[in-house]
This record gives C-alpha cells, sequence and structure tokens, in this order.
C-alpha cells in the first residue's frame, strides 16, 4: 500500500499572466480587439490587467464588460483603437472624469508626446509594432504597481513620456535612449530588417523593442526609485558609482569594446559599459523574467515538472541572503533558469536563435534580487498607501 501524495498546488501568476477567454469560451490574446470566433468586443482593462469581451450600452460609445463576476463598470475604448496603432485598451469612465482625459487615450497612449508623421504610409506600420511593444510594457509596470503618469497630461514635472521619432533626410540620425523621464526611440527600429543589421554590426545577442522600452524605462525608474532615495547607498555597493563619467564611459566602450571579462559580473556586455546601464540591462532583464514567467504560469505551464536538471541558485548569491522573501525569489529565479532552458531548446528546434541567450553570473544574480526588492517596497507602498 503506498501513501498517497497531496497533488502540488497549481502555481499562480504573479503579476500579469496571459491568459485570457472570450465569454464564448474560446481564447483571446493580449492583443485582441474582437474574438475571431463569435465576433464580440474585447478591451483589455489595465486595473484588473485582463482582455474581457464588451457588451453594448444605450450611449454608443460607453461598454460594459460582458463578464458575471465583475462589478460593472462603464468604459470607453481608447481613440488609438481605429489607429494604426491598433489599441485594443479601455478606459474606466470614472478615471477620465476624475483627472481629465481630453484625448480620450488609455493609460498607455497617453504617454505618447511625439508619435510618427502618419502622411508617411510606412510610418503607421512602424508605430503600430512600437504601440503593440510599448502596451506589454506598460501592463507589466502596471502589475508591478510602479507609477506610470503621463509627463504629457498628468504630472509634468516627474512623469514619463514617449517621442517616437523618425531620422530626417541628410540627418542628424535620431538616437534611442532617455533624458529626464522622456524616452525617445528612433522609429527605424521597428524596422525588422534594419533593426537586425544594427544588431550584426553592434556584435549583440539580442535586440527588440520590447527590450529597447524595458532597457530605457530602467533610466527612468532608476530616477524615481533610487536617485535621491536610501536606496542609493545599496545601489553603488552592488552596481558601482555612477558619478563617474558616464560620456567618458560611453566613448571607452565605443572604441575599445566591452570591460574584459564582463561576463563574469554582467548580465550583458554592454551593462559594464556604466553602473547606469548595468543597472538598465539587469532592470530589463528582471522584466524579461517576470512578465515570460508570468505568461507560462498562466497558460498552466509548471515549470516544477520540466524535464531540465539545473544546478538551483541558493541564498548565498542573493543582496540580501536573510531576507524574509529570499525563498519566494529563489523560486521564482530557479523557475526562470529552467524554463528559459527549455525555451532555448525549443527555439532551436525551430531553427531559431536562442530565446533567452544570456548566462546570470553570481554577481548579476545579486543585482537582479537588488532590483525585485526595490520594486517589493514600492509595491507595499503603493499597496500601503492605497484607499480602502
Amino acid at each position: 500500500m503506498f501513501d498517497k501524495v497531496a497533488p502540488k498546488k497549481k502555481r499562480r501568476p504573479v503579476a500579469a499572466g496571459r491568459a485570457y477567454f472570450c465569454r464564448c469560451g474560446r481564447p483571446v490574446f493580449f492583443r485582441n480587439s474582437v474574438c475571431l470566433a463569435c465576433r464580440t468586443p474585447l478591451g483589455y482593462e489595465p486595473h484588473l490587467r485582463k482582455v474581457y469581451p464588451l457588451a453594448p450600452t444605450s450611449d454608443p460609445d460607453i461598454w460594459e464588460l460582458a463578464i458575471d463576476d465583475v462589478s460593472a463598470g462603464k468604459y470607453r475604448r481608447c481613440a488609438n483603437l481605429e489607429s494604426p496603432s491598433a489599441c485594443n485598451w479601455l478606459i474606466d469612465e470614472r478615471d477620465s472624469d476624475r483627472d481629465g482625459n481630453p484625448r480620450q487615450f488609455c493609460i498607455a497612449c497617453r504617454l505618447d508626446r511625439t508619435i510618427p508623421d502618419l502622411s508617411v504610409p510606412e510610418n503607421g506600420v512602424l508605430w503600430g509594432r512600437l504601440e503593440s511593444a510599448k502596451r506589454r510594457l506598460v501592463s507589466s509596470l502596471l502589475a508591478l504597481h510602479l507609477p506610470v503618469d503621463s509627463r504629457v497630461d498628468q504630472d509634468p514635472e516627474r512623469g514619463l513620456a514617449f517621442d517616437f521619432l523618425h531620422s530626417p533626410p541628410g540627418g542628424p540620425r535620431v538616437l534611442t535612449g532617455h533624458a529626464d523621464g522622456i524616452i525617445t526611440v528612433n522609429i527605424e527600429e521597428a524596422d525588422n530588417s534594419a533593426r537586425e543589421r544594427i544588431r550584426e554590426a553592434m556584435h549583440e545577442q539580442y535586440r527588440t523593442l520590447l527590450g529597447h522600452l524595458r532597457h530605457e524605462v530602467g533610466h527612468y525608474y532608476w530616477d524615481r526609485l533610487i536617485a535621491g532615495t536610501p536606496w542609493l547607498e545599496g545601489f553603488r555597493e552592488v552596481f558601482g558609482d555612477e558619478r563617474q563619467d558616464y560620456a567618458a564611459a560611453l566613448q571607452r566602450n565605443y572604441q575599445q569594446g566591452p570591460m574584459p571579462g564582463w561576463e563574469q559580473k554582467h548580465v550583458s556586455a554592454y551593462a559594464s559599459v556604466h553602473p547606469w546601464e548595468d543597472w538598465a540591462e539587469t532592470w530589463a532583464h528582471y522584466l524579461h523574467m517576470v512578465d515570460t514567467l508570468d505568461t507560462a504560469l498562466g497558460f498552466g505551464l509548471d515549470t516544477r515538472r520540466l524535464e531540465m536538471e539545473i544546478d538551483p541558485f541558493g541564498r548565498d548569491v542573493l543582496y540580501r541572503p536573510n531576507d524574509p522573501g529570499a525563498k519566494r525569489f529563489l523560486s521564482f529565479l530557479n523557475a526562470w533558469i529552467a524554463l528559459s532552458a527549455v525555451l532555448n531548446e525549443l527555439s532551436r528546434s525551430m531553427g531559431q536563435p536562442d530565446l533567452y541567450p544570456f548566462a546570470l553570473p553570481r554577481p548579476a544574480v545579486a543585482k537582479v534580487h537588488f532590483i525585485h526588492l526595490v520594486i517589493s517596497q514600492h509595491q507595499f507602498a503603493a499597496e500601503t498607501d492605497r484607499p480602502r
């Protein structure tokens, strides 16, 4: 007689799982604005972090969520729904009335300060790709309870905004980067063939629109969460002193290449340029890990059942080994190591490059843990301050 073994509890996503269903029962996806099976209109509710079927009301511009277990609310669809952006996000009518939203844009689209000239036909396609990546970014930021107020019409002092620009004929070339809350992206990055040429020329393993946005927004959150806070001392301990000459560090990298032995301390070669870039690269990787693992869990993939043997990381690699949440973080981290190894094998089976062509050395794990702690503290503060 064998003892009964209790079934393992199903892991649930911790931030923004990506499995959604229409009222007809068919699966729908993050980008969908209509169910392809039953033609029901769909919308993404950013606060509830789900795609919902929509029901019309007596007002043709107002919609309700067509689902029984969610309290009734009134919503508008983003003004960019019918644009090349094809935004499927919803605007809570109460939020629209409370803070003013004359452009009738959703949380993600309100961040746009400058969009490409849509009279140029190809710009619409490129802008649509950029917005699709930005919506995925913003959904993750909201799930982590990070501030995403618009610098355009909500918080002109500390808000976030995007300029999507095209280099003018004859130059100067638009450079992708961050400055004082404004993230500038050269829309050439949305041209797949052009981006691949740049990746090859710069000897990069990985270059995507979403990766760019996650990296650049990391600079923004350094300003919001680290600069002038008690975390700054810990940042310098783990990442280095950001007061070293940034321009000189960039110039040295372009002339001499990445720091020798960078792979022993950093998540990428570019992370070795300067502590700010190390933070931004590590921040991007943290978002890669959280969103991809959440997506896997959201679709029921249990990483504990993967036939992938790994050498798990232990507490000794963490920034704070005795942190109360260390065990949970290590579970997340080691699940990611196993999942990314399997995903890489799947990509190779299709003749594609590795999905995650990186290794995490021990010092980089401490940096990832540091970022996790910073975000977790902000999450706790945000939950504590939320009106009851």
